[in-house]
């Protein structure tokens, strides 16, 4: 099934799901697979950043500096949307949130400060409902 494009459409029926576990990015040097605790996995040439939860990183001994919330963005958007992004950047930049983004092939994925993610969530909200 092909994601939607229509950023309007998209807006109307957008909700943000908050996975339960706070999270962590880093980069390491060995190789590592998909697991439990193991939440994305990207390659670049500095190396391997790994998206954990905090408890998987602490369990394997890596060092814990960022600690976010992951928020899905629970509509299936298309990959060649335009513009969902841009207005959730807009809407996260309003209050003073800081916000990572990693697409899947399904959903948008937004990582924000863990002691932020609350009002992370009213504002993606208040957009929602002023959009509607």
């Amino acid at each position: 099934m092909a994601g939607e494009t229509d950023l309007e459409a998209i807006l109307a029926s957008l909700r943000i799901e908050r996975r339960p576990e706070p999270v962590t990015v880093l980069t390491v040097a060995e190789p590592v697979g998909p697991g439990p605790g193991i939440e994305a996995l990207i390659v670049e040439d500095e190396g391997l950043t790994v998206v954990a939860t905090v408890a998987e990183a602490e369990r394997r001994g890596w060092p814990v500096g960022f600690v976010g919330a992951w928020l899905t963005v629970a509509v299936h958007t298309s990959l060649e949307g335009v513009g969902l992004t841009a207005v959730l950047a807009r809407a996260l930049a309003d209050v003073d949130v800081a916000c990572n983004v990693i697409a899947g092939n399904h959903h948008d994925h937004l990582l924000v400060p863990l002691e932020r993610a609350e009002v992370a969530i009213e504002a993606i909200e208040a957009l929602v409902s002023s959009r509607s």
